[in-house]
């Protein structure tokens, strides 16, 4: 049999892998260019020309000749660790959404997917791309390869970490990373919007279907060949083999968002419960949406649990108690 046709792993409904090393995604890229959006200015930028990391910046209006600071949220966009893209449509328009809401600026990095780069690539480019953000806290807004959004606008004093799904999963450890290593900035907090971990002990949905948790612990072996299970430290942060790292997150606030109908909603109420009982000395807040599935807040902005979700993201970045 012809090795471009046979398939080696199938994950319907993210990707197909033949024994060729050919990849087909089933959730089709739909990028769209940076530029103006509903007042909302955006644009690309390379961080890292040698590995052609880059990033979409997203700058709310501001006055003509104003040099107001923002707050700046480093976001991770989701996808499974397979699909997506920070320039995808669904993405890009939230980020329209959420930078005029909050007042902020965004700074939603590229990272590397799945199968072609297996995790922890994900975790490597995104820590390059925060690190980069963080370099803006020098007096001179970071050097000579300074991002004249992020030196003129960005308080680095009010910096976040945040993102959907998998995102969620790097923007926890993005922030646990950050506490052990130190990142020469603070971060005031961590949001994670429906996020993807995974663990031995099957929660929720896995308990009662044996063949969706082998499914899930097929997949995530897929994305990280290099894990020896589904209690590899990238996907459970609160394994033995993770020691204490999440205690070690370094946001003062976190908030842990779900969906009632998401089939992650388990993970995400483990992690939740999980960190509250770590040795983590900040506040975890949990936020649940009625009626609603995985991203809903992407498909049905304009629904009435994705205004009350937005309320409440804007309400946490504001640190309105």
């Amino acid at each position: 049999m012809d090795p471009d046709n046979e398939v080696q792993h199938d994950f319907h409904p993210f990707v197909r892998q033949y024994k060729s090393g050919r990849v087909v995604r089933f959730v089709a890229a739909n990028p769209v260019p940076a530029g103006t959006d509903t007042g909302v200015s955006s644009r690309n930028v390379v961080m890292n020309p040698s590995s052609s990391l880059w990033a979409r910046l997203y700058l709310p209006p501001l006055p003509a000749g104003s040099r107001d600071r923002l707050p700046v949220i480093v976001y991770y966009d989701g996808g499974a660790f397979v699909t997506g893209s920070t320039a995808d449509q669904p993405t890009h328009e939230y980020l329209n959404s959420l930078a005029a809401g909050a007042n902020a600026l965004i700074v939603s990095t590229e990272y590397r997917r799945a199968p072609e780069h297996p995790l922890p690539a994900a975790y490597e480019y995104s820590w390059e791309g925060l690190e980069w953000v963080a370099s803006h806290a020098t007096g001179d807004g970071g050097g000579a390869e300074a991002e004249p959004w992020l030196a003129e606008h960005g308080d680095m004093s009010r910096v976040f970490l945040a993102g959907s799904s998998a995102g969620g999963n790097i923007a926890h450890h993005m922030a646990a990373r950050a506490g052990e290593h130190g990142l020469g900035v603070p971060i005031r907090g961590l949001l994670v919007i429906h996020p993807y971990f995974i663990g031995e002990a099957p929660v929720g949905p896995e308990a009662a279907d044996p063949a969706l948790k082998a499914w899930a612990d097929a997949f995530w072996r897929f994305v990280c060949p290099g894990a020896a299970g589904p209690d590899h430290p990238l996907g459970n942060p609160f394994s033995e083999a993770a020691g204490r790292g999440a205690a070690r997150v370094a946001a003062e606030l976190v908030l842990v968002c779900v969906a009632e109908e998401d089939v992650l909603r388990a993970r995400g109420l483990w992690y939740y419960e999980s960190l509250g009982a770590s040795a983590y000395p900040g506040e975890v807040e949990l936020h649940k949406s009625a009626g609603e599935g995985h991203v809903f807040h992407y498909s049905n902005p304009g629904g009435e649990q994705a205004r009350a979700l937005q309320a409440r993201v804007l309400r946490f970045l504001r640190a309105e108690r």
